[in-house]
């Protein structure tokens, strides 16, 4: 069984997935769609796409579109993932999954009542550390896992200017101000990627930003926000607690790595940093470095990353670690462009399977929904000063 895609959103990002798309065996046809037709026209043309829809409700009443992919900027995923649950198609989106949580519970609910595959493509679930500390999860190797932590750690001066001026227009200022809490699934899904929990309670704080250059200036925010580094700590279902930072104003070399993640239990822990990783037992510390750095794919000068700025073009030249099961993925990904620390072909590959096989992807609504409204909660109690919140769970996916 193959299936026919259209690509919602013709920006920086798309372009590579498109690729991976394409190449799928399990893949008939792709099209794209942007508000811009013009960048629709260019990816299709650079790509060779089978073809352009001039906007996306054209795209949601074709019969020949089976799915679509929603790469569009953040805040805009809820709606038009609802749009494409309700017309029939089954949905991959970037992350997040949505910014609120009516906007959670309404595609959940939508996915649960047409039977339709739902994917949030979050690049941490195949962080390589999150991946070894899943492996050693399931073996047992940390006793019992009681505390956690993620960061996604960018700077705004490392490429991040450049992006939102491309994807806002005259006025990427105001939404250059995203608050870092909404954009919490880096962080949190590599750390609940591995550990089998979720997160009932959280209390946050948000530092106000100081640069005074328009970003993250709440008169001129799109989301009446002003803040540009928070920190938020979770309480976990069985006991424990875990601790994400969200950090825009960071002296730290996020183009060598953006996500890293710490696990600690009762007879061992992990502990990664920005070129280095480590486990420690009782007895000692081993250098794991090795075992989770992924080897390029493409060089960072490629032609291809032209659009892209050079601190953002380390995660999509990234490829596979030692850790990485390459074995399950189709062969046509073998000599391809990987990216974020080697997720970009798994995520493909898990969308792909789940929609041919009517399975369940590895991120499915339930999860999404477990990685992304931990930090809408958290966004509000760093809001309320701190405040400890409480936040709902949708339970696990339904079996069968």
């Amino acid at each position: 069984m193959t299936f026919s895609l259209g690509i919602v959103g013709a920006g920086q990002f798309s372009g590579q997935f498109a690729t991976l798309f394409q190449a799928h065996p399990g893949v008939r046809d792709v099209y794209v769609t942007d508000l811009l037709p013009e960048r629709a026209e260019r990816l299709a043309a650079a790509q060779r796409l089978t073809g352009t829809f001039p906007s996306y409700e054209a795209m949601l009443e074709s019969k020949g579109v089976d799915a679509v992919a929603v790469f569009t900027q953040r805040w805009t995923h809820g709606p038009l993932v609802l749009r494409g649950l309700g017309a029939g198609k089954h949905v991959y989106s970037a992350v997040p999954m949505a910014i609120t949580a009516d906007e959670i519970s309404e595609i959940i609910d939508a996915v649960r009542a047409t039977g339709l595959t739902y994917m949030m493509g979050e690049t941490s679930q195949y962080n390589p550390a999150t991946v070894h500390a899943r492996n050693q999860i399931a073996e047992g190797a940390f006793g019992r896992l009681f505390y956690a932590e993620g960061d996604y750690v960018h700077d705004m001066d490392l490429g991040f200017y450049e992006a939102y001026r491309y994807s806002g227009g005259e006025h990427w200022k105001a939404t250059a101000s995203y608050p870092p809490l909404l954009y919490p699934t880096h962080a949190v899904g590599g750390v609940l990627g591995a550990w089998r929990t979720h997160a009932v309670s959280v209390s946050a704080i948000g530092v106000r930003d100081d640069r005074d250059d328009g970003v993250f200036d709440r008169s001129v925010s799109q989301f009446d926000n002003d803040v540009s580094n928070a920190t938020a700590l979770f309480e976990v279902a069985g006991g424990g607690s875990f601790r994400t930072n969200e950090f825009r104003r960071v002296g730290y070399p996020s183009h060598i790595r953006e996500s890293r993640f710490r696990f600690f239990g009762t007879e061992a822990s992990m502990e990664q940093l920005a070129t280095v990783a480590l486990w420690q037992d009782k007895n000692g510390v081993k250098d794991i470095s090795e075992l989770l750095e992924p080897g390029p794919t493409l060089a960072p000068d490629d032609p291809s990353l032209a659009h892209i700025a050079p601190e953002l073009r380390a995660a999509f030249t990234s490829g596979s670690a030692p850790v990485h099961d390459r074995a399950r993925l189709p062969r046509e990904f073998d000599h391809l462009h990987n990216g974020h620390e080697g997720s970009h072909h798994f995520l493909v590959d898990d969308f792909v399977t789940a929609v041919t096989t009517r399975s369940l992807p590895s991120v499915n609504a339930w999860v999404a929904a477990r990685y992304t409204l931990p930090g809408i909660i958290a966004h509000e109690s760093a809001r309320q000063g701190g405040v400890r919140l409480a936040i709902p769970d949708f339970g696990d996916a339904p079996e069968g």
